[in-house]
């Protein structure tokens, strides 16, 4: 149970304790492609109507190279207007966005800004760093789409929409020309809805539109809705022990509509009978329940009232320095741990107390892909936007794809997954940092956890909350050092006793009355058990086979010691000089025999006392993870010490003195023995040093390679797109250069078309009855081809055209008698530019000979008599 609005606690659509901006009024679909992925466009396109109430911003991975073509051919699919995204764009509704070459894209305010890619060609991710700013802005309004493509690019964005309570959607990779970028997201368990590209579209509305209805009828009240929800967290804490049951129920409403939305179910009782039935849905459930925000220095005065006030006087306390130690519970992915330790960094700085402070952070969550992601301390590059550049060059290393936390900062936290409402708590704490949590708890919770928080603090310990969070109805157990900013510090209550009720995952649930153990005696058992443990439980240590100690328990100064010079935390040199032999000889009998050695009744002198003592060895087969150690048990005999002064040594015959001899030549050749195992360990350590920086070396070769690869891989992923576009285009020019043939032909007349050479281009077929034209005489001068037109000027005339620019129309006859009228005119292209010529030749042969009839019938007329 953690934060996730800071990790761990279900997330509100709105976060009322940070002043921000206000998201899209309607939901902004953000599809990220790359190979393959103008056909899935096409049909992800064609299913979205004109009404659909949302907008359409189109990611695909382009040749920075290349004019893209992306707008016009996604037109052709969809009656929406597409437009190229230019800077400072305004996002309207029902309307598609596409990336231009070479350019990042975000989206703040209802705006798109392009930026020039500060990554590398071959390693810049597109997708992912405008699915962030989505996830930003958009917050639960935002919707994410993967289509086909090559790589990973994208997963790391829907993971910060998943954080924000968006909607993913993959395409089937089985549909998919390239499943890499899909499956990506499948197998990192970020998608809701899986489908064919053609159905998404109408998915993503069904959905929506289902989950405005489901709001509408549960609204808390309604009798079987909550019969409903209770349903769901009994089968949820069935499921994997977590108990919801004290979170806002208008918290949990909103999680699970947004469930039955994707589902498409009407009615929480049906989606109960799907919960009984898909136990991956109660894991999706229940991620869907952590899912939360955070991000660094969250709210930057109130980490600035915690460097100067906090800090300070926590300094103040302890002027000659000591080890401070802080709690963040629910940390999510780790942004508020490390905001914390760099703060601490800086009132160093700048207060610089007179001690020597150190500060170390412990920072739990209940969802251990967070942790992970915490621990490995690596963060997309919008956290520019929250880190000053300042702080990034101190406490970040710049990456290809992000930033990396220092090692110094990093040192300083150390991540562990935790429920803090049913696992014990850190204790003796001098901060204790639980931000925008208690918001989503009920009551009940929030007094719960708050007085635990006062228990695990020291007197005068700092408990720090967001800004709609108080300390409420425990008011009497904290004191505001700032209240602006939520800052309070721990109030001693010694005179009135505290009851605090101790987490603890071996609680005892209520019974059939609906009591249950009192907290007093749940805390008087822990305490006595600690009191055993602490007084009466003999001295242990737990080591391996090799002797390496890795535990401790109870005070073992008595029998082992640090040995002088480098630090060696192994049992053979850290036993004291009377029972290093007996240690050796037992551990390796019992690492060989995987049984339990005693030795009883040993003597030890320790600064001239002689103590007594029992030795046992257990070898231990379970649990699993302690298997193969050797737990060195020391009893202490309860027995009068005696000092070296009052025992009395016998005198001792020769066989004595010669077996004593013996003895001590045996233990030197043991000794002798154990130090060339230690030397050929040692040696066989740096033997391993080698082979691990061989390994390294290895390493950086493959990262080396794999970059390159991936390099080699975004260009094939451009490289595809620009040939589906050249495809698509090459496609319609094929139509057109068939429509332009058609068209010529259609109209019968002869046309030819000339370059600026006076070389054939182009001709009809009708063409080839007056000039003697075959395929194969495109490309030759006008003026070699023989002709059956009498027009001897032809190539002279059309040479004239070409120069002045000024059409020719002469008539021409052949030899078979035919006329023709011979139109030369300029060939214009779509820029305005003179190409060449095109010669007509319209067939006037029918009218030439009317007009010679014509003419004869005229001359006859004319020398007819007059008969008056």
């Amino acid at each position: 149970m953690n934060k996730r609005e800071t990790a761990q606690t279900p997330a509100s659509s709105t976060d009322d304790s940070v002043p921000s901006s206000q998201p899209s009024p309607f939901p902004v679909v953000g599809i990220g492609a790359s190979a393959g992925g103008l056909e899935a466009l096409e049909q992800f396109l064609s299913g979205v109507p004109t009404d659909s109430g949302m907008a359409y911003v189109i990611v695909q991975h382009l040749d920075p190279t290349h004019k893209g073509m992306m707008p016009e051919l996604l037109q052709r699919a969809t009656s929406l207007p597409v437009a190229q995204v230019t800077d400072h764009l305004h996002v309207l509704v029902d309307h598609v966005y596409v990336l231009p070459p070479n350019h990042d894209i975000y989206i703040k305010e209802g705006v798109l800004y392009l930026s020039k890619p500060s990554a590398p060609r071959g390693q810049r991710l597109p997708i992912d760093f405008f699915l962030n700013s989505l996830a930003l802005e958009c917050r639960d309004k935002a919707i994410a789409v993967l289509l086909s493509g090559m790589g990973s690019d994208g997963t790391e964005g829907l993971r910060t929409i998943k954080k924000h309570a968006g909607l993913v959607l993959v395409q089937e990779p089985s549909s998919a020309a390239f499943p890499s970028m899909p499956q990506s997201a499948i197998d990192a368990n970020l998608v809701d809805i899986i489908a064919p590209a053609a159905k998404l579209a109408k998915r993503i509305i069904a959905g929506l539109r289902q989950e405005s209805s489901v709001k509408k009828e549960s609204d808390g009240t309604d009798p079987s809705a909550k019969s409903g929800l209770d349903r769901v967290l009994t089968l949820m804490q069935a499921h994997n022990g977590q108990d919801f049951s004290l979170y806002k129920k208008s918290t949990l409403y909103r999680r699970i509509e947004r469930r039955m939305g994707i589902h498409q179910l009407g009615q929480i009782s049906d989606y109960v009978n799907l919960l009984q039935e898909n136990a991956q849905e109660l894991d999706l459930l229940f991620k869907e329940l952590l899912i939360g925000v955070t991000s660094f220095f969250r709210d930057p005065a109130a980490w600035d009232s915690l460097r100067d006030i906090a800090f300070p006087a926590l300094f103040q306390r302890s002027p000659s320095g000591r080890a401070l130690r802080a709690w963040v519970p629910a940390c999510s992915t780790g942004e508020e741990a490390y905001s914390l330790a760099i703060s601490f960094k800086e009132a160093l700085e700048r207060h610089q107390p007179a001690g020597r402070f150190s500060l170390h952070i412990f920072a739990t969550d209940l969802a251990q892909d967070a942790i992970d992601l915490a621990r490995a301390g690596h963060y997309a590059k919008d956290i520019k936007t929250k880190v000053s550049a300042d702080r990034l060059a101190r406490y970040f290393i710049a990456t290809d794809d992000g930033y990396q936390i220092a090692k110094e900062v990093r040192e300083m936290v150390i991540f562990a997954p935790q429920n803090m409402a049913q696992d014990p708590p850190f204790t003796k704490l001098d901060l204790l940092s639980c931000r925008n949590v208690l918001i989503y708890f009920g009551p009940e919770l929030q007094q719960k956890l708050l007085s635990l928080f006062h228990y695990s603090l020291t007197p005068g310990g700092i408990l720090f909350l967001g800004y709609s969070e108080t300390v409420g109805y425990t008011s009497h157990l904290f004191e505001a050092l700032d209240s602006k900013t939520r800052i309070y510090h721990r109030l001693d209550t010694s005179q009135h006793p505290l009851t605090v009720d101790f987490p603890t995952r071996f609680r005892t649930f209520a019974g059939e009355n609906g009591t249950s153990a009192s907290p007093p005696v749940k805390n008087l058992q822990v305490l006595a058990d600690q009191l055993l443990l602490r007084e009466f439980a003999p001295a242990a240590v737990l080591v391996n086979a090799s002797g390496d100690i890795i535990y401790i328990c109870g005070r073992t100064g008595r029998y082992l010691e640090p040995a002088a010079g480098k630090a060696n935390w192994n049992v053979y040199a850290m036993a004291r000089d009377g029972l290093r032999h007996i240690i050796a000889s037992s551990l390796q009998q019992a690492v060989r025999d995987r049984g339990r050695v005693e030795c009883k009744d040993l003597s030890l002198e320790v600064e001239g006392k002689t103590h007594q003592l029992d030795l046992t060895l257990y070898y231990i087969e379970d649990p699993e993870p302690l298997q193969g150690t050797v737990m060195i048990v020391f009893t202490e005999l309860r027995s009068k010490p005696q000092t070296k002064r009052q025992t009395k040594k016998k005198a001792q015959s020769p066989i004595e003195v010669q077996l004593e001899q013996a003895l001590e030549q045996a233990q030197d050749e043991v000794r002798f023995l154990r130090e060339q195992m230690q030397s050929s360990g040692e040696e066989l350590k740096s033997t391993n040093e080698e082979l691990q920086s061989t390994n390294e070396e290895l390493q950086s070769t493959n990262e080396e390679l794999t970059t390159s690869k991936e390099e080699m891989q975004s260009l094939n992923e451009e490289l595809q797109t620009v040939n589906v576009e050249l495809q698509s285009r090459v496609d319609d020019l094929s139509r057109v250069n068939d429509d332009m043939q058609n068209l010529l032909n259609s109209t019968e007349v002869a046309t030819i078309f000339l370059d600026n050479r006076l070389h054939i281009r182009r001709f009809t077929k009708q063409a080839a009855h007056i000039i003697k034209l075959i395929s194969a005489d495109v490309g030759r001068p006008l003026s070699d081809l023989a002709s059956d037109l009498d027009y001897p000027d032809l190539a002279q005339d059309a040479q004239e055209v070409l120069r002045t620019l000024i059409f020719s129309e002469k008539q021409a006859t052949s030899r078979s008698g035919s006329w023709f009228n011979v139109r030369i005119m300029p060939y214009r292209t779509m820029q305005n530019l003179i190409k060449g010529v095109v010669i007509t030749f319209i067939d006037v042969t029918v009218a030439k000979h009317l007009e010679t009839e014509l003419r004869a019938t005229v001359a006859r007329i004319e020398k007819k008599p007059d008969t008056k």
